[in-house]
């Protein structure tokens, strides 16, 4: 008799530490479809608002569910679900439009039905340039990833979002664009690093709402110099502590 208790003691104390993993996982899995996604910054395309090391939480009923919300993109439905329109000026996660295995994040510029355009570094909405203003410099690699100073630029879009952009190179390519105009039910992302940012200018084109992740809402963790958040001996030197806990403007 107590050998045969042991044995149903072992397989039920198995069979409860199993649950208990699958819940936590179902758990885990339905907090990052319906409400929060972490997300780290793998390019410096943001700078200086967001930088490589950054890690962050992304709001995902933001902009309703599409089948991007859930991991690995099933095909199993079509458009957004209690779908809402970013905001001109938000920070969104999206789906790389060519490739949606590959997430972006980028600032969203233009609406449906915009026309958007650079001429000679200054942002066009509609045909009116959007205010610019020269705020200073910052000489800091850590935040321009260059061994010298570099201008920033505050942009004031039409509905009085603000945020500092960098100019990296005066009369860059994507400094001169064509004009374009957005399609019906997409959006034109650009980075704040506008001399180093792959955006709707380049391959990403016009992104559709589907693609659309979530918003960009609060940072958790900040460390530099590509280090690993586990890698806790270096946080001393590395983290970035004035970043820790900054919302995403």
């Amino acid at each position: 008799m107590s050998v045969v208790g042991k044995t149903e003691k072992k397989s039920g104390g198995l069979g409860e530490t199993v649950s208990v993993i699958v819940q936590a996982l179902l758990l885990a899995l339905v907090i990052r479809t319906l409400f929060f996604q972490p997300f780290s910054i793998p390019s410096g395309s943001m700078r200086p608002t967001l930088l490589e090391g950054d890690y962050l939480f992304v709001t995902k009923w933001a902009y309703g569910y599409s089948r991007h919300s859930l991991p690995f993109s099933p095909d199993i439905f079509s458009g957004r679900i209690w779908g809402s329109p970013p905001e001109r000026g938000d920070v969104a996660v999206f789906k790389f439009p060519p490739n949606p295995a590959l997430d972006y994040i980028k600032r969203v510029i233009g609406l449906p039905g915009d026309r958007i355009q650079m001429r000679g570094g200054v942002l066009f909405i509609n045909g009116q340039e959007v205010p610019r203003e020269k705020v200073g410099e910052i000489d800091n690699p850590d935040i321009t990833e260059v061994e010298r100073p570099v201008d920033v630029y505050r942009e004031t879009l039409p509905n009085g979002v603000s945020y500092d952009t960098l100019d990296l190179t005066p009369s860059s390519i994507g400094d001169e664009t064509r004009e374009f105009v957005v399609p019906a039910d997409h959006y034109f992302m650009m980075g704040d690093n506008r001399d180093n940012s792959t955006d709707s200018r380049f391959s990403v084109g016009f992104v559709p709402h589907e693609n659309l992740v979530g918003r960009a809402n609060i940072i958790f963790f900040s460390i530099s110099e590509g280090a690993s958040p586990l890698e806790i001996w270096k946080w001393p030197s590395l983290m970035r502590p004035s970043r820790l806990f900054d919302f995403v403007r």
